[in-house]
This record gives structure tokens, sequence and C-alpha cells, in this order.
């Protein structure tokens, strides 16, 4: 049995669902602190110029040290979800299953949302149910270092500190241009693949 151990990430990448749908079940990090640069709060998509980054600004806290991700709160006084939205429908309104998913995620920016953590994990969610993906998956109640008897993936999240891992090419919107772009956020394989997206993700021959 295969238990991956994963931050919850805004959205996820493409590497990240690739491991949770080949592991037999899947643990999120829950305990750990707050790091700046990291899939916590950002992902990539593929815009009309290429690599385009999305950001979730968040709250500084005036106190001293690290501050634990369940607590990290978002910062609502930038319109950060209609600028993100609309940078999604720019990127992908012509893609093949964008209006087919898109009433499944547009709720997501519609309504303030207060703590990263708990975003994300409503984005997973949505993201999970559109993929058809039924995973079995629980959470850290304890911070540990070097885990176990667990596939430790959590350094996935590590927007700027990235490993090379071969991805097979899929159709994307804006390849002419810029041609394939790897390991984007999984919206990116979710509107250009749809319900081929799991399958996709099944055969990708890496596991971390």
């Amino acid at each position: 049995m295969r238990t991956a151990l994963l931050h919850p990430m805004y959205f996820g990448s493409i590497l990240q669902y690739v491991a949770i749908a080949q592991s037999d079940a899947v643990i999120f990090e829950n305990e750990d602190n707050y790091q700046k640069q990291t899939y916590r709060n950002r992902t990539y998509i593929y815009g009309a110029n290429g690599k385009l980054l999305l950001t979730i600004p968040i709250k500084h806290t005036q106190k001293q040290g690290r501050q634990l991700y369940r607590d990290v709160r978002i910062e609502n006084d930038f319109q950060w979800q209609a600028l993100h939205w609309k940078s999604l429908e720019t990127a992908y309104r012509t893609s093949p299953f964008f209006e087919y998913y898109e009433d499944e995620f547009v709720h997501l920016f519609e309504k303030p949302k207060e703590f990263l953590l708990d975003f994300n994990y409503e984005c997973m969610q949505i993201v999970l149910e559109c993929l058809q993906l039924d995973i079995s998956f629980s959470k850290t109640t304890r911070y540990d270092k070097n885990p176990k008897e667990i596939v430790d993936l959590r350094d996935l999240v590590n927007a700027k500190k990235e490993k090379p891992h071969h991805l097979q090419p899929y159709i994307q919107v804006f390849e002419d241009k810029h041609r394939f772009i790897p390991n984007l956020s999984i919206l990116d394989l979710i509107f250009n693949e749809g319900t081929n997206a799991l399958t996709y993700l099944e055969h990708q021959s890496i596991f971390l």
C-alpha cells in the first residue's frame, strides 16, 4: 500500500495530482509553518503570453517567528478573486472543456474567503469531484520532519525549487505560440483534457 504525504496547494499542480491518483491513500500536512513563494498560495496557468502566475494575497502577521499554515488569513482588500477568475476565463474560454466545468469553479471566486488552508481544501474538493477521483485522505495532527513508511512528497509545494519531471504532452490552448508547458495548475489539464484528465494522471510513468 502506497501512502503519500502532501501539502494542500492552491488548486495544486499536475504532479501533485499524479501523486494523488497513483497512491492508495493520501495524508495532507496540516501542522507545518507557512512559507512564502510556494504553491500554498500560488498557481501557474497558461495565458496568451505564456506561463502566468496567480497569487492569493495573505495578511502579514505582526508576531515574531513563523506562522502556522492553518492560521494564515487571506487579504481580501484586493480584488484578487475577480482578477483570478478573469484570468482563467481569458486563458481557457476557448479550451474544449471550460464551459463544461466553469460552473463547478466560478463560485469559489464569488465570496470572500478567510483562511488560506481552508480555501485550498475547498478548491481541492472541487478538483477531485471534476476528476471523479475517489481517494482516501486524512490530515496530520503533528509535524513530523522525517516520517516513516510513507512517501514524503511535501517538497512538491516548493514553486522555486522544482525538480525536473517528465510529463507527457497534451494539447494546450496556446501551445502553437509557446510550445507545451508542463506541470501547470491541474486546472490546465482539466480544461484541456476534460474527462480524459484522470486517465492522463494515472498513466504518467514517474511515481515521485
